[in-house]
């Protein structure tokens, strides 16, 4: 019997049903062995020799399979056809050695792109051995992420305070994230115009037309500057009579879309389904493993010419034969892209006549609908089209008109698939199915009615998952593989956060992004990044020794982080206000030094590092306590001290508004111990027209009345974890700081009832974040909840965890019932039994001492 091992169980089931019961098929749940994430994992002084370490959650699975081994005659190691495929068999292999556990027979490697029958038969037929280039493109990546990490992350703890940690291709998408945002901060709205009519042909047919030539000049962007030209334009408009000068009607023709690639699949996922990248590949990870897509880690677009062969075959049963829907000869794609990867095909459907629903529900079918329409698309003719634009001129010749238009005569491809934008489109987009009216050169039109239009310059906008992963590959850094594990790590250390499917940068990020180029400019360069990946690349086709990478990246590497080690933090922190000096202290405009305090206009503002981060002070400090925190959405939030909101009528103290390290409250008084209030965040204060809630705030707790029973107090108050009741010792949440202040006596007595009644766990749990739906063999509703630790799922019975790298909110019915069901099998985390001391035996008797002779 043969064992064979791959990484899932769900791609283990799925290749047994194709294998005979010859074979055993067990599966390693991925990596076995990683670097430990300590240091010396990566020894340089010994030509980088790496202390791999065996995962200590892999247990139980490679107990199972070193004892299939021992009694198999053969290992087959079947793991996904890539450089981390290859590298997982590779770790198997070694750790069947060195537990002697390997079949004489040995091991040997089989591949396949997709997981169907004839796939994995032919794959059989075709063992090999260890790709040795691959492994060492792993082993060479490892070892350089290790590196930098481990290297470069104390450098961040002891230089700057609240920085994390530090990766090699992360630091750089990070840079790409802050220097947009800093983009977004210089730029300065500009104000243009532009004259749009409505004209009628001689035959009656309504046309609209834009203003292209004004007095004379052919009209740009910023030629009409303010609402005063515009009106001078609308005026030549309308007392001009227009004549047609010229008609240009020119065939236009737009060709398919190539099949997918991992990144224009993660890319358009995140535009049509607003998946995450990592939800995307989880997904599609799950289609591969099912049979139904091919690999989904490549960046080759050419797929296999009997796939070709079906795809043909589909779009002449679906959409027709004829020549503007099936084009005579076959389309084929090739791509640049020079790594190991590009030898797979793109991703694709395995059986072409799996069609997918008209209306796709599950996140699985949306996403195979997806890629089954582009690659039906990718095989279609290309859509025809007819561009027109007509210029027309007043009699002086001084104030021109240019109607457009663009209308679809076939549209081939275009009837299965359209590519959206990654963006807002622009005014010339408006001419999409537009269709012109029949004019000839010299005809007289008549003006219906003209208006203006102000407009303004926009920043550019901020990154997307799907722009950032298609910037990211349109500069060489990273590969496919990579994209999803490096934006989660962004957002997981917190240097940037997502607001309507859009990164911006946090306080942290846009620091560690400073420093990083004030002081290892070098190795946050984008070709320096792209040129590593490249020498990576030739490490995975056996070109390049991985030791020559490594050495040469260590010998400049080590002796910088040297360097800086030896500064002192404030010398760092000058540095970095220096450097940061356009962005914290623009120029005003007016003269003045934007570095002046505005409270005590003598000191000097400048850029602090504190336990709880970065902000603005002023030199003249504690004199003059100003601050102003540095916002890591490129805004400033300005303390120059107290504001007041009015005077207690009760005690006749001053009510101040202010700002501490743990956020805004309101102060009553002065004094060693004023009282304080927290402003929460569903009550804000902003100002003296907010007084008669910061009285309200200052007032709590509210004491509501006396308990019908007991005969104590029930209060309403806002805690460390929200707003509450009390009474005796017992406590109910409430929802919002207004029921802090609405709550009447009967509805406190029922909200104490229900909570005691629910016990006190439930009492603390919130309402869930998502209702998922029902387990499809239990029953029982599953619910995502926010915890303590992160998101997690629960079925009322079990509660399992949602990995870092999932978004909860978008995880689907199947893949929550996959983690109940994972979670309920494992052990349960009791106390383990204590052990009882063993009875001490009784201590033997000692003998006497020997008695001395007595000397002679």
């Amino acid at each position: 019997m043969d064992l064979v091992i791959v990484e899932s169980p769900a791609k283990a089931k799925t290749i047994n049903k194709y294998l005979g019961s010859n074979y055993e098929v067990l599966a390693s749940f991925g990596h076995i062995r990683d670097l430990p994430p300590k240091d010396g994992s990566v020894d340089p002084d010994h030509d980088f020799a790496m202390l791999w370490e065996v995962s200590g959650d892999r247990a139980k699975q490679l107990k199972a399979i070193s004892d299939a081994a021992k009694r198999a005659d053969h290992v087959i190691l079947a793991t996904d056809p890539d450089r981390e495929g290859e590298a997982i068999s590779w770790h198997l292999l070694e750790w069947l050695k060195g537990k002697k556990a390997l079949p004489k027979a040995g091991a040997s490697r089989v591949t396949f792109n997709e997981i169907t029958k004839t796939a994995i038969l032919a794959a059989m037929k075709h063992p090999r051995e260890l790709d040795s280039a691959l492994i060492d493109a792993y082993r060479a990546r490892r070892a350089l992420d290790y590196l930098v990490g481990f290297t470069l992350s104390p450098v961040l703890w002891r230089k700057l305070p609240g920085a994390k940690s530090a990766g090699r291709v992360q630091s750089v998408a990070l840079r790409l994230i802050c220097q947009r945002e800093s983009e977004i901060e210089a730029h300065r709205p500009r104000e243009y115009w532009t004259i749009d009519a409505a004209m009628v042909s001689a035959a009656g047919q309504a046309f609209p037309a834009r203003l292209s030539l004004w007095q004379g000049k052919k009209l740009d962007r910023f030629d009409i500057p303010d609402a005063a030209a515009a009106a001078r334009a609308v005026a030549d408009v309308r007392s001009g009579v227009f004549t047609v000068h010229a008609v240009d009607t020119k065939p236009a023709t737009r060709n398919p879309y190539p099949p997918f690639t991992t990144s224009t699949l993660q890319q358009e996922a995140a535009r049509k389904l607003g998946f995450t990248a990592s939800h995307t590949m989880r997904v599609a990870q799950g289609l591969y493993e099912e049979g139904r897509i091919t690999y989904m880690r490549t960046d080759g677009v050419q797929i296999a010419g009997e796939a070709i062969a079906a795809v043909r075959d589909v779009i002449a049963q679906d959409y027709g034969s004829g020549p503007d829907v099936l084009p005579d000869k076959p389309r084929h794609y090739a791509t640049k892209a020079k790594n190991a990867q590009e030898a797979h095909e793109a991703i694709r459907p395995t059986d072409l006549g799996y069609r997918p629903s008209k209306a796709p529900a599950g996140d699985a079918e949306k996403l195979y609908a997806l890629v089954w329409k582009r690659t039906v698309a990718s095989q279609m003719a290309s859509a025809k089209m007819e561009r027109s634009s007509i210029d027309l001129l007043d009699a002086g010749g001084r104030t021109g008109l240019r109607a457009t238009g663009q209308v679809i005569i076939t549209p081939g491809f275009l009837a299965v698939y359209t590519e959206t934008s990654e963006d807002i489109a622009s005014d010339a987009d408006d001419d999409e199915g537009r269709r012109l009216p029949r004019l000839t050169k010299g005809e007289s039109t008549t003006t219906s009615d003209v208006t203006s239009k102000q407009h303004f310059t926009e920043p550019p906008p901020r990154f997307s998952e799907a722009s950032l992963v298609k910037r990211l590959e349109e500069l060489g850094i990273g590969r496919p593989s990579t994209y999803a594990s490096i934006l989660q790590t962004l957002r997981d250390r917190a240097y940037v956060r997502v607001e309507k499917n859009r990164f911006w940068a946090e306080e942290k990020g846009r620091l560690v992004t400073a420093f990083l180029e004030r002081y290892f400019e070098k190795y946050v360069g984008y070709d320096f990044t792209a040129d590593l990946e490249t020498r990576l690349d030739d490490v995975s086709a056996g070109d390049l020794d991985y030791l020559t990478v490594l050495r040469d990246f260590w010998s400049d590497f080590s002796p910088k982080t040297k360097e800086i080690l030896e500064l002192r933090p404030s010398d760092v922190t000058v540095a970095i206000d220096e450097y940061l000096a356009p962005m914290l202290f623009p120029d005003k405009g007016d003269g003045s030094d934007p570095r002046l305090c505005p409270t005590c206009g003598t000191g000097r503002l400048s850029l602090k590092t504190g336990k709880f981060g970065a902000f603005v002070a002023c030199s003249n400090y504690p004199e003059c306590r100003y601050t102003r925190q540095f916002a890591g959405d490129g805004g400033a939030q300005e303390n120059s001290g107290p504001v007041l909101l009015g005077t207690d009528p009760d005690s006749g103290e001053p009510v101040t508004l202010r700002s501490g390290r743990f956020g805004a409250y309101v102060q009553r008084g002065e004094g060693e111990k004023p009282p304080r209030a927290s402003i929460p965040k569903d009550a804000p204060v902003t100002g003296p027209d907010d007084f008669d809630l910061a009285l309200r705030l200052l007032s709590l707790p509210r004491t509501i009345g006396t308990h019908p029973e007991s005969g104590e107090p029930i209060t309403a108050s806002i805690g460390r974890y929200g707003p509450y009741l009390a009474h005796n010792g017992k406590y109910a949440r409430l929802t919002s700081t207004a029921e802090v202040f609405e709550t009447g006596m009967n509805a406190a007595v029922v909200k104490l009832a229900e909570a005691a009644a629910a016990g006190p766990r439930a009492r603390g749990v919130q309402a869930p974040l998502r209702e998922i739906g029902a387990h499809p063999v239990s029953g029982a509703v599953m619910k995502l909840m926010a915890g303590r630790f992160g998101q997690y799922i629960t079925d009322g019975a079990t509660n399992a965890t949602v990995p870092k790298t999932e978004d909860g909110m978008t995880i689907s019915l199947d893949d929550a019932a996959a983690l109940i069901d994972a979670r309920a099998a494992m052990p349960s985390k009791g106390k383990k039994p204590v052990k009882k001391a063993a009875a001490k035996k009784p201590a033997a008797k000692k003998k006497p001492p020997a008695k001395k002779k007595a000397e002679s």
